[in-house]
């Protein structure tokens, strides 16, 4: 049993961007599938997971911030230290995720009378939020589970968890959508039942490679004598890096609101859409991912050149391949939306909204590249105010002027992100070039 592996930033890539890419899948597996069974069950499944992922934010603040300190502590080569944050980290986790599940269960109805969605619209939405809310304690152990394995350089075996829960909701959603082998067709009640159960034995299964891996960490603490030291470190670097995160969620949710009083069509328009921009950036989500963890480690090695070169290296691959996949997506539109629906409307407006992604993600490339290195160095309350500062002063501003006000819809939307991503990223660049980072390493304030 190994502490930790030689890391490079291909061998940390390209799992984490399979990984990423099959969890995406699961999301567009849900969508594609609902979509044969009924677009209203598309909007209803995708307004109440915008509620669901708003809540994977303010859970995940706890992976976010043992992430930053069991990386640089493993730079640091303090490996007990590390098995220390990980427990402390599986314990929040798991008190968070019952809280919020408490919550989704008696708040269902209030969350989603936010949302404006008609009476048939609500139903299902409900539903959905009760289940799968109502579990979401499961993948707030998962996503931690996930964090410490990355961060101990364990890339792959994260790949494989999510490639058994995506087969295992591919056929839980076959089984309750079309009814194969006599299964009654549940539509959107299946696919809440679906995405529990594979998440469920997925958790499961991290759990066992986990303890493989590093050891069973909680040997490590002793309860009666639990270090709350870990808590109060993990809460100061994961809330802030988390706030930026949920700042983020909480402007999404907003901007759907608008398209929410746009009509069901727009908001389904949407729906398709975000899930195949998604695929986008992807390439960006797994270079900031698997540059954090570099980061972090040669954070811990105080190594503060080494550091500040290879956010640029990460940026001049990112920006490429973002710009690059958004064109091909742009000319692929037509064939890849008429796979969602047929509506000559939403393929239309749809196909608008991906050459307008052509500006849009290389801003977004350089948030995800910037503030990943950012936050891996310790660097978390710059972020979160700056992206407080922009997705409400500007972002939601903007959205709201030309998407409703001067009635430009979706198209409005969109102008307004592209405004807002690039505002950030820019102010993010001149943080990374003020080396301001360099005086916030983590373990000069953990014991």
């Amino acid at each position: 049993m190994t502490n930790t592996k030689k890391l490079s930033i291909i061998s940390l890539t390209w799992p984490i961007f399979l990984e990423s890419l099959l969890f995406m899948l699961m999301g567009n597996a849900d969508t594609l599938m609902l979509s044969q069974y009924s677009d209203s069950s598309v909007a209803s499944v995708g307004v109440a997971n915008q509620i669901i992922s708003f809540a994977i934010v303010m859970f995940g603040f706890v992976s976010a911030g043992a992430a930053v300190i069991i990386s640089q502590y493993i730079g640091a080569r303090k490996f007990e230290n590390a098995k220390q944050v990980s427990a402390v980290a599986l314990v929040c986790s798991l008190i968070f995720g019952l809280v919020v599940s408490v919550i989704f269960i008696t708040s269902r109805k209030l969350l989603l009378s936010f949302m404006d969605l008609s009476d048939s619209l609500f139903y299902e939405a409900e539903f959905f939020l009760s289940v799968v809310g109502g579990f979401i304690f499961v993948q707030a152990i998962l996503t931690t589970v996930g964090a410490i394995l990355r961060s101990h350089g364990y890339t792959r075996d994260t790949l494989f968890v999510t490639v058994v829960m995506n087969l295992l909701n591919v056929t839980g959603n076959a089984l309750a959508i079309f009814g194969l082998f006599g299964f009654p067709v549940l539509g959107a009640q299946g696919v809440a039942f679906s995405t529990v159960i594979s998440r469920l034995v997925a958790t499961i299964i991290a759990i066992i490679i986990m303890f493989k891996r590093i050891g069973n960490p909680f040997r490590t603490i002793q309860f009666k004598q639990f270090p709350f030291m870990y808590v109060k470190n993990i809460l100061k670097i994961g809330l802030p890096a988390a706030g930026e995160n949920l700042s983020y969620s909480g402007y999404q949710i907003m901007m759907t609101f608008f398209i929410t009083s746009m009509g069901t069509l727009a908001l389904t328009t949407r729906v398709y859409t975000q899930n195949i921009m998604m695929f986008i950036f992807l390439f960006a989500i797994a270079i900031g991912q698997g540059g954090q963890i570099m980061i972090g480690q040669l954070m811990g090695a105080k190594k503060y050149n080494e550091i500040y070169e290879k956010c640029f290296t990460y940026l001049k691959a990112a920006i490429p391949m973002s710009t690059l996949g958004a064109i091909i997506f742009y000319f692929l539109a037509e064939p890849i939306l008429s796979l969602f629906t047929n509506n000559q409307e939403i393929i239309s407006t749809g196909q608008t909204l991906l050459l307008l992604g052509i500006i849009l993600e290389p801003g977004r490339a350089f948030n995800i590249i910037i503030i990943n290195a950012l936050r891996a160095a310790g660097d978390v309350k710059f972020p979160v105010q700056i992206g407080v500062l922009s997705m409400w002063g500007v972002g939601v501003v903007f959205g709201y002027i030309l998407g409703v006000v001067l009635d430009f819809g979706l198209i409005g939307i969109w102008i307004a992100f592209i405004i807002d991503e690039w505002l950030r990223g820019i102010i993010m660049l001149f943080r990374w070039r003020s080396r301001a980072w360099q005086s916030k390493n983590v373990l000069s304030d953990v014991a």
